[in-house]
């Protein structure tokens, strides 16, 4: 092996001397760590350290599951393996979503949009959908169960993506440009709604809002939009005596009325973060997580975090979302001063998606935000949603890969 010629092509991947372009005055910029890798090798490591930490807190927090009467034909181990398998076929749908050129993920656009659709109408129909504490949301496929909804949540911001650029000239035009948009997030809203999942509608009309204002949608049209849907949230949360109750409920969680029922998980939350303190009770430490915390493994993994690894550990989560979102969305900035629209809107949309559920499911474990079912991203038990979100943030990768070869005179 020539190691000369080799070490001369890693300087050059390295971009020494390069000049990068700017483009309305904003630098096109990439990352310093591991130029000669050819994409964010930080970001890689910054998603495995989340993996590593949700497969240690899962098992953590559901090691003492099977004691309960629920799951008592459960391993201790049973979560543990899932989520590790769950892991392990992310990994390697990942791998070989970074060898996809973005253009084929463009054309494909529009018929994953469809495909989210056929997928949200397949989980209501009995026989089929896999109904757990009163919501049909699984279709069970032998090695995990698949939840429609986190594919809808890539789906939409690939389609979004698409949709904008092919819209690019009509962003003016509210009938022609923002309605369509608007009537796929709605239909996709409605069967969300029906299995219930108002959690996932929620992170798609984010991410669906944040694409088209990104994309350039005039402002009294994205002002528009924006009114509408919070009106929808208002009117449902209004004719929804559940909802108002959970609404009640976050308002005063220490309410004998509340602190029984509706505010059960939120004041076991708080109790666990309380125990904390600064430096935790160390890992395997929690006590809520004995039965006294509801899904301690999936929506309130942080609780756990906080009463284990104390306020340390949960400064350090939220700070890896924090850099992983906003490095997400700076990837995305980059591909579209490189004139790739559609990669930039998608990876933008991506960032929205991960730092919006990460943001909910933080405000809702600490009782900033009411309590709504969502996970925390890479983090919390859940086999579908780790596997899109590890997809997901793969086809990023490939958008930063192909960034890269063009600012070194490449193609993508």
């Amino acid at each position: 092996m020539n190691f000369a010629g080799l070490w001369t092509k890693l300087r050059g991947a390295g971009g020494e001397g390069l000049t990068l372009p700017v483009r309305d005055g904003v630098p096109i910029h990439s990352t310093q760590v591991s130029r000669a890798h050819g994409f964010d090798l930080l970001l890689v490591w910054v998603v495995i350290c989340l993996l590593c930490l949700g497969l240690v807190m899962v098992y953590s927090a559901s090691i003492a599951l099977p004691d309960s009467p629920k799951f008592a034909r459960y391993e201790s181990t049973h979560f543990l393996v899932r989520h590790l398998r769950a892991i392990g076929v992310g990994l390697v749908c990942a791998l070989l979503c970074t060898q996809i050129p973005l253009r084929v993920w463009e054309r494909a656009a529009p018929w994953m949009a469809m495909g989210a659709i056929v997928l949200l109408i397949l989980v209501l129909i009995p026989g089929i959908g896999k109904v757990v504490n009163g919501a049909r949301r699984w279709i069970p496929l032998g090695l995990m169960d698949f939840q429609p909804s986190e594919f809808a949540k890539i789906a939409i911001a690939m389609y979004g993506a698409s949709y904008m650029v092919r819209k690019m000239d009509l962003r003016e035009n509210f009938w022609k440009a923002v309605w369509p948009m608007l009537a796929t997030v709605g239909l996709l809203g409605v069967l969300l709604l029906a299995e219930p999942d108002m959690g996932a509608f929620m992170v798609i009309a984010a991410i669906a809002i944040g694409v088209l204002f990104l994309g350039g949608v005039n402002g009294r049209m994205f002002s528009l939009v924006l009114l509408v849907l919070i009106g929808a949230f208002v009117l449902m949360i209004s004719f929804s005596e559940f909802r108002r109750e959970r609404i009640f409920a976050y308002l005063n969680p220490w309410d004998e009325k509340y602190a029984a029922g509706k505010a059960y998980q939120l004041t076991h939350s708080l109790i666990a973060f309380g125990r904390g303190e600064w430096f935790g009770q160390g890992v395997g430490g929690s006590l809520e997580k004995l039965h006294y915390l509801p899904e301690a493994h999936t929506d309130f993994l942080l609780a756990v975090i906080g009463e284990e690894l104390g306020l340390v550990g949960v400064a350090l989560v939220i700070f890896a979302f924090f850099w992983l979102t906003r490095r997400v969305v700076q990837i995305g900035r980059q591909a579209i001063a490189l004139d790739r629209v559609f990669a930039g809107l998608y990876a933008q949309g991506v960032g929205i998606w991960m730092g919006g559920q990460a943001f909910i499911n933080i405000g809702v474990n600490l009782g900033a935000l009411p309590t709504k079912g969502l996970t925390l991203p890479l983090l919390s038990f859940g086999g579908s949603a780790v596997l899109m979100n590890l997809i997901a943030l793969a086809v990023v990768l490939r958008v930063d890969l192909e960034n890269r070869q063009l600012m070194r005179g490449g193609r993508a």
